[in-house]
């Protein structure tokens, strides 16, 4: 074996351009597997950890009547919760609602949260301090749409547990940033205490978070939803950008790989002689199959020592500074959680799984064209005349 990686290194040396374009093609391939996966992972770390501190905390806990994708349920799907389930998570009633920004009417979701929470990344407490009569919170997704600002002062129309309707004016005392749509957009905060004067629905409540504490199981009228049945559509997500991005790579990791085969088959055909000095010199079959083997795999290896100086570096670099999409606020309407800047994630597994697979593939590969060695005379091997 040390033979034939003596031999292999020596005819790959001797090729000169040739390797090198091979090595080239394939070292971007091996660049571009990890670039591509470690940025999906990268935004499905950020995606699930934003979507649990914003909006899942340790699971929820839906009422009965309450379909989150049905906006018809929010009238009546809510429910009173007990005070032992009241030490465990934080109550959320959510209420349909009307605001009339510069006489344009916006509708929205008006919910009610506790105040003292800190379950969530909310920055609930900003409201506690406030000495306006109805002081809430918007993100800037929901600032940007309405064009408000703190500050600024709105007309809000809702209705009371009797089908009612009421209106007063609210002020945005607090507009804070964050990457999950579904906290910002179309949504105004505020205390549940205060909706629960306005509404005459006391202790009642929509959704409840769970905290660290909470036991996973469902209570009474409310059904648990884990963290794992909550970041499903993440996941489901995420899979589906790596099953579509794969056949881009695919495609060019096989491109570099029909270059080695034609490599391969075209040194089989020119160093008959060469083969067969190898069997005349007592070497079996088998043994020269395994140097032109070795010789293509050799390919792989030295494109991963290229991908690795080019790539390390850059990976590092991305790693700490992250990948900017100025385009980011946008994905804030299709429902999903992402950051302006994405931070790639390239783990162990992600690389020695991407070498593995670029050396097994051109081990394969060079293969291929090395078993017809088998089937060659050494005489008109030595003669360089084909079978």
């Amino acid at each position: 074996m040390k033979l034939a990686f003596q031999l292999a290194y020596k005819n790959l040396i001797g090729a000169g351009l040739r390797t090198w374009l091979n090595v080239g093609v394939l070292s971007f391939a091996f660049i571009l597997i990890i670039f591509f996966n470690g940025m999906l992972d990268g935004w499905h770390q950020q995606a699930k950890t934003d979507s649990i501190a914003w909006e899942y905390g340790n699971g929820q806990l839906l009422h009965k009547d309450y379909d989150p994708f049905d906006p018809f349920t929010l009238q009546d799907g809510h429910g009173e919760f007990g005070a032992e389930l009241a030490k465990t998570t934080t109550p959320i009633l959510i209420r349909q609602a009307s605001i009339y920004p510069e006489g344009r009417m916006l509708s929205v979701a008006l919910k009610g949260i506790d105040l003292a929470q800190t379950t969530l990344e909310l920055p609930t407490a900003s409201l506690k301090d406030s000495e306006a009569n109805i002081p809430v919170m918007i993100g800037e997704g929901m600032a940007e749409s309405a064009k408000l600002k703190e500050g600024d002062e709105v007309l809000l129309r809702w209705r009371d547990k009797n089908g009612t309707f009421d209106a007063s004016n609210i002020t945005i005392v607090k507009v804070f940033d964050t990457d999950v749509p579904m906290v910002d957009k179309g949504q105004i905060w505020i205390g549940i205490d205060q909706l629960w004067q306005m509404t005459g629905l006391q202790n009642h409540a929509t959704i409840l978070i769970a905290n660290e504490n909470f036991e996973a199981k469902n209570a009474g009228d409310w059904t648990y939803k884990s963290q794992e049945e909550l970041l499903r559509d993440i996941n489901d997500i995420i899979s589906m950008k790596k099953a579509s991005g794969s056949i881009m790579y695919l495609m060019l990791l096989a491109i570099a790989l029909l270059a080695i085969f034609d490599t391969q088959v075209l040194s089989v055909f020119r160093r008959q002689k060469e083969i067969g000095t190898y069997i005349a010199l007592g070497m079996t079959r088998p043994q020269v199959v395994g140097i032109f083997t070795v010789e293509g795999s050799m390919y792989s290896i030295f494109a991963t020592i290229v991908g690795c100086i080019i790539g390390i570096p850059l990976f590092v670099w991305l790693a700490k500074t992250g990948i900017a999409l100025p385009a980011a606020s946008t994905s804030q309407d299709m429902g999903i959680a992402i950051s302006e800047v994405i931070y790639p994630v390239y783990g162990l597994t992600l690389i020695v799984g991407t070498m593995l697979l670029v050396v097994l593939s051109a081990t394969i590969v060079s293969y291929l064209p090395a078993k017809k060695i088998s089937t060659m005379n050494p005489v008109e091997a030595l003669k360089g005349k084909l079978q």
